[in-house]
């Protein structure tokens, strides 16, 4: 059954209100694989954890991924705990069976959902022993502890190009796309070459664009998905603790034995390590056909954008285009300014400036969740900090009930 719990009662007497305090359930913000791993790893350990998602089901992001997306994880590897995804995914698994999975795993575990409820903003309770939390139609929640999990992709970002108000075709963030089947016969500009313009410019080509142009700003790493049945990913967890300059050692022998010499096509090889570039914040671009399409001139790279003036798109080398359509693949903002922007607790890049089991030392009790985009998998890393997550606010639990 969905239950809402309530604010506890402030004038509740001392010992009654000791007993309110830990017995407080754990608020979880978000209910993607993040969230719901967390609530799972709480109640496995007798912990009550109520999510609270603002949309009306659980996976609300992945359901709005285009259409043609799969992991670039292994299925193996990207199992939250409590419960294996099927072999029936297959290796590489589409984003409507994560949205499936994602289902069956709240029902699985019979987990407290309320679906329809946003949290605005989160501090400390009056007492000083837990959290407020601001919520659709006035609630005031009161939780021992928070578990933000809102997401890594939020908020679309867009770049505040000049003249953008001047373009007379078709504008639209990445998060917007969902096949190619409205840009057949049409050329079709893609902003950005992270793992999403990648796939989305391939995805024209397959889908019949009548031309398909990809705007780099700064070289990336690219990296086979597979190769010879071995994933990426598997390397990338064994090499994940090893000192930064031996990986990128390591990585560029591969890439050359790999990775094809695409200069000419401008996409020279980055002079910068790959996993320097991972601890920047930028993951390589794991490949399923953008290699063959820019070899093949199927997707012509160009200079980064610079503006838009007169309705047409400004390069940074002072080319003009005049696409039909573009795609600003331009990645997303984590949004947690509005929440937690008042608790210092993030960094200049609006980042958590912890996350998994440790939490701020100004803000004890609060965690975060899904806001790193490891080289490791993103759903490998939330279903261990899940854990650890639960573990601590176990621990801590136990520490004020004595």
């Amino acid at each position: 059954m969905i239950t809402l719990a309530l604010m506890a009662d402030s004038t509740a007497s001392a010992p009654a209100a000791a007993h309110q305090h830990t017995n407080r359930p754990v608020y979880v913000i978000g209910g993607g694989p993040g969230g719901l791993a967390v609530a799972y790893a709480l109640r496995a350990r007798g912990m009550r954890a109520v999510v609270l998602e603002k949309s009306d089901r659980v996976g609300a992001s992945w359901r709005r991924h285009y259409d043609r997306l799969h992991l670039h994880t292994t299925r193996r590897l990207s199992s939250l705990p409590g419960l294996t995804m099927p072999r029936r995914f297959g290796r590489w698994v589409s984003r409507d069976d994560v949205v499936r999975y994602l289902e069956k795993y709240a029902e699985h575990h019979e987990l407290e959902i309320v679906t329809g409820v946003e949290v605005s903003r989160v501090e400390r309770s009056a007492d000083g022993d837990g959290w407020l939390l601001h919520a659709t139609g006035g609630r005031e929640l009161t939780g021992a502890a928070v578990v933000v999990a809102t997401g890594y992709n939020h908020t679309p970002n867009v770049p505040d190009w000049p003249g953008l108000d001047t373009y007379k075709g078709e504008f639209l963030h990445a998060g917007d796309y969902r096949n190619a089947e409205p840009y057949a016969g049409r050329d079709v500009l893609v902003v950005g070459v992270g793992n999403t313009g990648a796939e989305i410019a391939v995805d024209l080509v397959e889908g019949g664009a009548s031309r398909v142009r990809l705007a780099v700003r700064t070289t990336p790493h690219i990296v086979r998905r597979s190769t010879a049945g071995w994933a990426a990913q598997y390397t990338s967890v064994l090499v994940r603790r090893l000192p930064v300059g031996l990986v990128d050692r390591m990585a560029r022998p591969m890439a050359k034995l790999s990775v094809p010499d695409l200069s000419a096509q401008g996409l020279p090889r980055p002079d910068t390590g790959l996993y320097t570039r991972v601890k920047a914040g930028s993951v390589p671009i794991l490949d399923v056909g953008l290699i063959n399409a820019v070899r093949k001139g199927k997707v012509e790279v160009v200079a980064a954008v610079a503006g838009f003036e007169d309705g047409k798109v400004v390069l940074a080398d002072g080319s003009l285009l005049s696409p039909d359509a573009v795609v600003a693949a331009t990645g997303y903002a984590r949004g947690l300014e509005g929440l937690v922007g008042d608790l210092d607790v993030l960094d200049e890049r609006g980042k958590p400036v912890v996350h998994g089991a440790r939490t701020p030392d100004q803000a004890p009790g609060l965690y975060f969740t899904g806001f790193t985009n490891p080289i490791s998998g993103m759903l490998r890393e939330m279903a261990i900090d899940a854990e650890k997550i639960a573990k601590a606010v176990v621990k801590d639990r136990q520490r004020k009930r004595r």
